[in-house]
């Protein structure tokens, strides 16, 4: 069994970045995020997507706004960034509070600049395979986790476990594309599918985005499988000086023994997803320079 290792792919992708940037003349890329209250989870993915950016040489501009701010306010916070030739890609960390619509928040930052691939109109470029778009951050991570770590999906059949907007739509789709390191078969799982273990048991590649911790074991796996957890959860450890630990949603321990490959949780999917952010900051740098 090999491990995926993420952090050391995200670190190839953050040099190839730094590379990049650093022989730019004039202008650099601008991300700007969009944090609402002071939720702990988002103040410290937030605070690590800006460390990753200066050390890129991206400019990164934090706006950390109240909770108390009303839909319009934040449409208008997001207009003015849309407007700024100055900035590249604007990030709105989610989840946002529940009085506010996240949906339309994400549709209201311009497609050029949506580095979150959540517009829909980078949607539907990623199903029409049109690579102008941007590909939503963790998708786009996957992707590159299996490219880099030498997994092929051409003729292969892939299982999906979830459907969300940010993960299980956009993975799925990525993996059917006409491209070299694509051309699966897909299939989606979610809550309603009957007997999920005997479709996860028929995949030669098990993606999990369920969201429930340990979900996945052992003998839900065909043997020889490629693993990949996307799921980050919280579970309370009185051990661990923060009160809890991290697990994905896959029991590492029971499903290693029977995969080829797999993704650990943390070091494994989730440092990828901030590299992609950044790659698709470079990339909408460029796509504006060129329309300027």
């Amino acid at each position: 069994m090999e491990r995926i290792d993420g952090n050391q792919i995200s670190a190839e992708i953050i040099t190839e970045l730094k590379q990049e940037v650093s022989a730019l003349e004039g202008a650099r890329p601008c991300v700007v995020f969009i944090r609402v209250g002071e939720d702990p989870a988002s103040v410290s993915y937030v605070k690590k997507k800006d460390k990753v950016a200066r050390e890129i040489g991206i400019d990164s501009r934090l706006n950390a706004v109240p909770e108390s701010i009303t839909q319009d306010e934040l449409f208008a916070l997001i207009d003015g960034f849309n407007e700024d030739p100055g900035v590249s890609g604007i990030l709105i960390q989610s989840p946002l509070p529940s009085h506010l619509d996240e949906l339309a928040a994400f549709r209201r930052v311009k497609p050029e600049k949506d580095v979150d691939g959540f517009h829909t109109v980078n949607l539907g470029m990623l199903c029409q395979e049109d690579e102008a778009g941007f590909v939503a951050c963790t998708p786009a991570g996957i992707m590159e986790l299996l490219q880099r770590s030498g997994v092929k999906l051409s003729g292969k059949h892939v299982v999906v476990l979830g459907r969300s907007l940010i993960v299980g739509k956009p993975v799925a789709l990525l993996a059917l594309q006409k491209k070299n390191w694509a051309n699966a078969t897909v299939t989606v799982c979610h809550s309603r599918t009957p007997d999920i273990a005997e479709v996860t048991r028929r995949a030669d590649v098990l993606i999990a985005a369920i969201g429930k911790p340990g979900f996945v074991s052992g003998d839900m796996i065909k043997p020889g499988a490629v693993v990949v957890d996307v799921g980050i959860n919280r579970i309370p450890d009185s051990s661990r000086k923060s009160g809890y630990r991290l697990t994905g949603d896959v029991d590492f321990d029971s499903v290693a023994e029977h995969a080829s490959k797999i993704t650990p949780v943390p070091g494994g999917v989730g440092p990828m997803t901030v590299a992609m952010l950044m790659k698709n900051t470079v990339k909408a740098f460029r796509l504006q320079q060129n329309t300027k």
